[in-house]
């Protein structure tokens, strides 16, 4: 006969498989401030631990308890540990947690209620399944409410619970709680298509201080005839609507250990995906059969989302880490141009004309921002005309990649058709999107190929073509040495072309002013002329102030390895505005002139330039042959 305690460590392995097995629910709680989300989250960690202690207890055929570690958990003292993480200031983070009961697993995140951290709370809502909007009973629906509620329609949440919070402070009042619930959903027409709500509301009345209706109905509102907080959370489909979606694999890495064995690994984002199944590699639109399904456990015949896998396929096809292996009858779209929603994240503002880092799925491709649409006034719902977005704004905009992606719409699939962006200059996280669609254009215009290379109009000219940038504070001498430059190697023969900053905003670039927007695009589109010329073989003299590193970069990348040169006209502001030979400094410090570059709007030198030289200690003259001097270094005047 077996012994006892055998059994039981027996039934308790048993028990935590079956725990390992469990679904996973991620969820957020969201809300005005002090409308009891911690609480809340600390009402349910603590009762949730308890019923997972109770269930370990009920193994043991004795008294003795076992599976417990630690104490038990004071529910004051957890939830003052919650509070004292807000002193601390660790709201500007999303705070994850993790709880179980026996039937579901869950991770939560803590999102901040202040109007500042708005950016946080769409962080939490990006991966969850289900919200929890809480409303203080005492207070209605609030802004933050609205706004929290907007965003969660926009990240494509489809089960909302409204938590009507602190109903014991207005003594249980049915008429209370009916008429906030009356209200919301009011105002939750607002948010869908043609008065449709965009989300299933579960409201509920509960004091998160009481523990009313989370784990246990409560007493004091018996008129509420619906579940618990917990008994929803707990039965809430959530996984069946991943299963459905098409097959979708962005690969992560290809493993090729030996000639024998070529292996596509990734984590399944939505669908299934079986042994013999028909698949399409992305962007490439190869076709294959899928031969194996690997994993670290073992092969399997097919494998569902969430899983991370790796796929062996029939034949030999060309598919890269970025790419997506898609159901072949039900593929994703390919596109370089959409029409997007973004939420913006950073303290400095989303410019047009701006180039950024997109990351979406496994992907990371450069991608230029179009002047927005419009923004959305998430208090009133009221679209405004916008030149560009703040910190928490979120607006219409479209956005032009220097690569075909792989992509699904947002609102069919929240995995291949969401992105954030990144800025270039410190990778951080400046913005987070949602692909509405791809434009028309992007599959109706096609690059043209010519027969005359950029080569072949270098030979004829006996030149390399080349992008001589000069930047500079105004004033520093910029366009006198270009200038020098040009009647030097007009000289001897060479084919050049000078875009000067004032003399462009004659033609090219007079519908432009000078806020930090307009800079932006005066540089972009100075880019793309200056591309074009060194296409034609040119060596293209480029003076203007450029002052944002962000662009002079966005230029160098447009250009062939070697061909853009970054010369700094290293004079210092006091020199410059010594100088002011166009009274521009003058007018500027009388407050005549707006955004003046080292005035009132910054200048970021270069890091790194190719040239630098200082007017301070030589002359225009000896710049220009200085510069001549390393242009021949470079070979740049060789044929």
């Amino acid at each position: 006969m077996a012994h006892k305690s055998d059994l039981i460590a027996t039934d308790i392995e048993a028990y935590l498989k079956a725990h390992e097995e469990k679904t996973l629910l991620r969820f957020l709680t969201c809300g005005s401030v002090d409308d009891g989300k911690s609480t809340l989250i600390g009402r349910m960690l603590y009762e949730s631990k308890m019923i997972f202690e109770d269930q370990l207890a009920a193994l043991e055929s004795d008294s003795k308890k076992v599976g417990t570690q630690g104490e038990d958990i004071d529910f004051a003292l957890l939830v003052d540990g919650l509070a004292s993480e807000r002193e601390q200031g660790i709201t500007i983070d999303v705070a994850y947690r993790f709880f179980s009961t026996d039937r579901r697993k869950f991770i939560v995140a803590d999102t901040p209620g202040h109007e500042q951290y708005t950016r946080n709370m769409a962080t939490g809502a990006s991966t969850a399944d289900l919200a929890i909007i809480l409303v203080d009973a005492r207070k209605g629906v609030l802004t933050q409410t609205k706004r929290h509620s907007f965003i969660v329609s926009l990240l494509g949440i489809r089960n909302v619970v409204l938590a009507i919070n602190k109903m014991d402070l207005v003594g249980y009042s049915q008429e209370t709680y009916d008429k906030i619930v009356a209200d919301y959903r009011e105002f939750a027409t607002h948010l869908g298509k043609d008065g449709e709500i965009p989300f299933e509301i579960m409201p509920m009345p509960v004091s998160a201080l009481k523990g009313d209706n989370i784990v246990e109905k409560s007493a004091g509102m018996e008129w509420f005839d619906g579940p618990t907080l917990l008994e929803y959370l707990e039965t809430v489909p959530v996984q069946q609507a991943q299963l459905e979606k098409p097959f979708r694999m962005p690969v992560q890495w290809v493993n090729r250990p030996n000639l024998d064995f070529r292996g596509f690994c990734g984590q399944i984002a939505t669908g299934v995906v079986k042994v013999g199944d028909q698949i399409k590699a992305l962007p490439s639109a190869k076709e294959s059969k899928v031969k194996s399904i690997v994993t670290m456990d073992g092969n399997l015949e097919e494998a569902i989302a969430g899983q991370s896998v790796t796929l062996t396929l029939e034949d030999e096809i060309d598919i890269s880490r970025g790419d997506v292996i898609s159901e072949a009858k039900r593929p994703a779209e390919v596109a370089n141009q959409f029409e997007t929603t973004i939420l913006w994240m950073a303290e400095d503002a989303m410019l047009p004309g701006r180039t950024y880092i997109i990351k979406t799925g496994t992907i990371m491709a450069q991608a230029t921002v179009a002047e927005p649409k419009y923004k959305v006034n998430v208090n009133t719902l009221e679209q405004l005309p916008a030149k560009k977005l703040d910190l928490n704004e979120i607006g219409e905009c479209n956005l032009h990649l220097d690569r075909r992606i792989a992509f699904d719409p947002y609102d069919d699939n929240r995995d291949t058709g969401s992105f954030i962006l990144i800025d270039r200059l410190t990778n951080a996280t400046v913005g987070c999107g949602m692909i509405r669609f791809a434009l028309r254009r992007s599959s109706n215009i096609h690059w043209q190929s010519v027969d005359v290379s950029k080569q072949a109009r270098s030979k004829m000219k006996g030149q390399r073509p080349a992008v001589l940038w000069f930047t500079g504070l105004s004033g520093s001498g910029k366009s006198t040495i270009a200038n020098l430059i040009e009647k030097k190697l007009s000289s001897i023969g060479r084919h050049t072309y000078l875009l000067d900053g004032d003399n462009v905003r004659h033609g090219l670039n007079k519908d432009l002013g000078f806020t930090d927007a307009d800079r932006v695009e005066n540089i972009r589109r100075v880019s793309e002329v200056a591309r074009l010329m060194a296409d034609a073989g040119l060596i293209t003299l480029v003076s203007f102030i450029s002052p944002f590193r962000s662009e002079r970069r966005m230029a160098r990348q447009l250009m062939d390895e070697g061909e853009f040169l970054e010369i700094f006209v290293d004079t210092p502001l006091d020199i410059a505005e010594e100088r002011d030979v166009k009274g521009l400094y003058k007018k500027a410090r009388a407050g005549e002139i707006k955004n003046f570059t080292g005035i009132d709007s910054p200048y970021e030198p270069p890091l790194d330039p190719e040239i630098r030289v200082n007017t301070v200690e030589m002359t225009a003259e000896e710049a220009a042959d200085a510069i001549i001097v390393e242009l021949e270094k470079r070979g740049i005047l060789e044929g």
